[in-house]
């Protein structure tokens, strides 16, 4: 039988946002392993559905030299004992420490999958930290990508950022829209007549908090109308966003802070308008999944933000860190309730056209199934 292993820092993602591929590569006879830091409601779904966990301890957003390199020896351990044909590492970690051990370990077929850059390629202010964790990260990139045998982005510019960095080496390179919405899942909700806006994300500075809470004063200053609600958990990384900001918004009324939300749909439904100013993703999840349930968007004109955006069509971009020109959106689509709608229904149609799960998956599907024919008996 053809055995694969995915390799995630994220366990819960295994169910969220790969689950989908997971069970494809089931149905296509793969034994499907899976190492990932332990997550008991994780564990349950892969165990119920067929797919063998084992439990990886990993710091994700850390750099930990003594752990990081236990986590090298235990994948080499791992992936030795399981001789699998392929391997799919997805995110930082899982490729630079999982594709030199999958090598070392024999694994003829090696994929590494690259869902967005993070805090080591999206510092704005250029940092002396931010210049150290870049060059650290540039230099694990271009050892592991070279003995990859293939690499999937998703969006464009990413890809293009690592070909001109020279990290890709002679490695293809292949471009997927996103990791795909689930169109059944997330249906179209009626649009709300009052000016409700939502963003969706982990507490991160490089998301856009800080234009997002300004943004939100002004629009309240001139519609006070207008209601701002934030989704989202706060997160370990460098570039984490002060939570006692969030709470001085929430304090005098700027916003309404849910923390985080184990079933979206609920929030993107009371919102008019989803908001995402970040500095930098791979293709966000929660901007399709708003798309699919019919929401304009608005994002900034930034790698990987700017990618399902039609401007004027579904949504409106702004120049990265730009708190006033987010704010002008904003009153944009307040003042313009028919445009509004206009985008509201692109989206879903944008969503169903490119970003289907069920095509996004068969792309993936395709990657891997190439690669699996080329490998040696």
């Amino acid at each position: 039988m053809k055995r694969i292993v995915i390799i995630v820092s994220e366990p819960k993602s295994l169910a969220t946002t790969r689950g989908h591929l997971l069970l494809a590569l089931r149905a296509a006879g793969y034994e499907v392993h899976a190492l990932a830091p332990f997550d008991v409601m994780t564990v349950q779904w892969l165990t119920e559905n067929g797919i063998r966990f084992h439990s990886l301890p990993m710091e994700r957003a850390a750099i930990a030299p003594i752990g990081d390199t236990l986590l090298a020896f235990r994948l080499h351990k791992e992936l030795r004992e399981l001789k699998p044909q392929v391997v799919l590492n997805c995110a930082i970690k899982p490729i630079v420490y999982g594709i030199p051990a999958a090598l070392i370990a024999g694994v003829p077929r090696r994929h590494a999958l690259i869902t967005g850059l993070g805090y080591a390629f999206t510092d704005r202010h250029k940092s002396l930290g931010w210049r150290m964790v870049n060059a650290v990260a540039r230099l694990l990139y271009a050892a592991s990508l070279r003995v990859a045998t293939t690499v999937t982005f998703q969006n464009d510019d990413d890809r293009d950022d690592f070909r001109r960095l020279g990290l890709l080496g002679r490695t293809p390179a292949n471009v997927v829209n996103g990791s795909g919405v689930d169109l059944d899942r997330f249906k179209v909700a009626p649009l709300p007549d009052k000016p409700r806006f939502l963003m969706i994300a982990r507490l991160l500075r490089d998301k856009g908090l800080a234009e997002y809470l300004g943004a939100a004063r002004l629009v309240k200053a001139a519609r006070p109308e207008a209601r701002f609600d934030l989704v989202g958990d706060k997160d370990p990384n460098p570039a984490g966003f002060p939570v006692s900001e969030v709470e001085a918004a929430v304090a005098d009324e700027t916003i309404h802070y849910h923390g985080p939300v184990d079933d979206v749909r609920r929030v993107i439904a009371s919102a008019r308008v989803f908001v995402l100013p970040s500095y930098r993703e791979g293709t966000s999840r929660s901007v399709l999944e708003a798309m699919a349930m019919g929401r304009p968007v608005i994002t900034t004109d930034a790698p990987g933000c700017r990618a399902p955006i039609v401007p004027g069509v579904n949504g409106l971009l702004v120049p990265v860190g730009a708190t006033a020109p987010l704010a002008e959106a904003m009153i944009r689509l307040i003042d313009n309730p028919e445009e509004a709608k206009y985008m509201a229904k692109n989206s879903r149609s944008i969503a169903e056209e490119r970003y289907d799960i069920q095509k996004v998956t068969a792309h993936m599907m395709e990657i891997i199934e190439a690669e699996h024919r080329a490998a040696p008996e």
